[in-house]
């Protein structure tokens, strides 16, 4: 995204460019990719002049959707994942500490933007 975000003049950017500028597979950068897109913060485009570009401009992304639309959720802990609650969580005296440390994580992540980064 940081790639995308420094060629965003809108023209669509090869990930063999992105690849080679990152020092990154493209089989890597092809999964990550895919994610983007579906997430709708990527658009792509086929043909002699295709590749990727920003759906957005950079300070309308938060490093934290990011970030969850690459990596999925970043809970420190896997009982704070939605889909799979914990069955001991109304017991659970440590919740309430991970619950708050990822309320911290998230709101560090979405009050930053792809242009902060850019900075």
């Amino acid at each position: 995204m940081l790639d995308l975000a420094q060629h965003n003049d809108g023209t669509n950017v090869s990930l063999s460019d992105i690849a080679a500028r990152t020092k990154e597979s493209v089989k890597y950068l092809e999964a990550v990719i895919a994610q983007l897109t579906s997430a709708g913060l990527v658009i792509s485009a086929r043909g002699k002049s295709g590749g990727y570009r920003l759906a957005k401009k950079p300070e309308e992304y938060s490093v934290g959707e990011i970030i969850v639309a690459s990596e999925g959720s970043i809970a420190p802990v896997s009982c704070l994942d939605s889909d799979n609650p914990c069955e001991n969580a109304e017991r659970c005296l440590s919740l309430p500490l991970w619950r708050e440390l990822d309320e911290v994580i998230m709101n560090f992540l979405n009050n930053k933007t792809l242009a902060d980064l850019l900075k």
